[in-house]
């Protein structure tokens, strides 16, 4: 079968053994993945958790059909439409656990399901399990261009939000959050950002930011978070390490949180799943919870849709056909 593996030269379109399923996994004939930030750097070497390094099938996101069980999977059947994520999705063929995938809803097609996975996932356990956000309270989303991004805002909309804040440092994707649920986009890289969101809170901070940025915001992150709330650090796109004013952390007895899924054990993702099932999965069937799609490639030419993601002036989620 053809799978995107990364290689002593690289990343490329390779032919490689269809895998066999065991255990609680399914078998899926892959009909369209999503690509997601951390697959960049995979595709230059680096290890993502577990994963990555010469020989690594790339890619975490994919929606397909059910091709085969293996002896204890449970909850689906072979031909059932489905989407979810895990090692190995840039593949005709990949192998998931029954417990990390969701059912494709009837009203959407691969490409749009592709989307979904990772940032309903991602952001149900950031804005709710973790970020702990009630009706009413206020949250800021850095890094919400994105597509996890995106979804959080949406996320928190849906969750009864009184005020939605997304950053981006990108003019025009800033002046389309609104679309996606944000009442207030602001420019992190402008040092102003922090006065902008204390003047639209009544000077007191907001309740929840959700974090994909660190670095160089940490410490504005502080200033901008109420006494007692919360911040969830989720990713580090502008970089793993910078100053920490931990005299503000402990002065505004902020809760800061941490999160990844590289870390959590299969049954902590399969609860995860189980909670987007639970709470929102409602919102997702009737097209409330959705993300755009950018750009669609064809699997042959999917070296030009990491170019696409590289040269970062996409908006949405680009996704790779099968």
């Amino acid at each position: 079968m053809k799978a995107y593996v990364y290689g002593t030269s690289g990343a490329a379109v390779t032919d490689i053994p269809k895998p066999a399923p065991k255990g609680t996994q399914v078998l899926v004939k892959v009909h369209a993945c999503g690509l997601n930030r951390a697959d960049i750097g995979m595709t230059k070497g680096h290890v993502h958790g577990s994963a990555g390094g010469v020989g690594t099938v790339l890619g975490m996101e994919w929606a397909g059909e059910v091709a085969e069980l293996g002896p204890e999977a449970k909850g689906v059947k072979v031909g059932d439409r489905i989407m979810g994520s895990g090692a190995a999705a840039f593949a005709e063929y990949t192998l998931a656990d029954h417990g990390r995938i969701f059912r494709a809803p009837s009203n959407m097609n691969f490409d749009e399901a592709a989307t979904l996975p990772v940032a309903l996932a991602t952001m149900h356990n950031a804005v709710v399990t973790n970020g702990g956000l009630q009706p009413g309270q206020s949250v800021m989303i850095q890094g919400a261009s994105s597509g996890v991004g995106l979804m959080a805002m949406q996320i928190a909309k849906l969750k009864g939000a009184s005020l939605v804040v997304g950053s981006s440092t990108d003019a025009y994707r800033r002046g389309r959050l609104k679309e996606f649920g944000a009442d207030l986009a602001v420019d992190s890289s402008d040092p102003g950002w922090v006065d902008q969101v204390l003047k639209a809170t009544n000077g007191q901070g907001v309740d929840l930011i959700v974090d994909q940025v660190s670095g160089k915001v940490a410490s504005q992150n502080l200033a901008a978070t109420r006494i007692k709330g919360r911040i969830v650090n989720v990713g580090r796109l502008g970089g793993a390490r910078a100053e920490f004013n931990f005299d503000l952390h402990a002065a505004r007895r902020i809760h800061y949180i941490g999160v990844t899924f590289r870390t959590r054990t299969i049954e902590e993702i399969r609860e995860i799943f189980d909670e987007v099932r639970k709470d929102i999965w409602g919102a997702v069937e009737s097209r409330k919870l959705q993300l755009p799609i950018d750009k669609v490639y064809k699997f042959d030419d999917i070296g030009k849709a990491f170019e696409h993601m590289e040269a970062n002036k996409h908006l949405g989620k680009i996704v790779v056909t099968l």
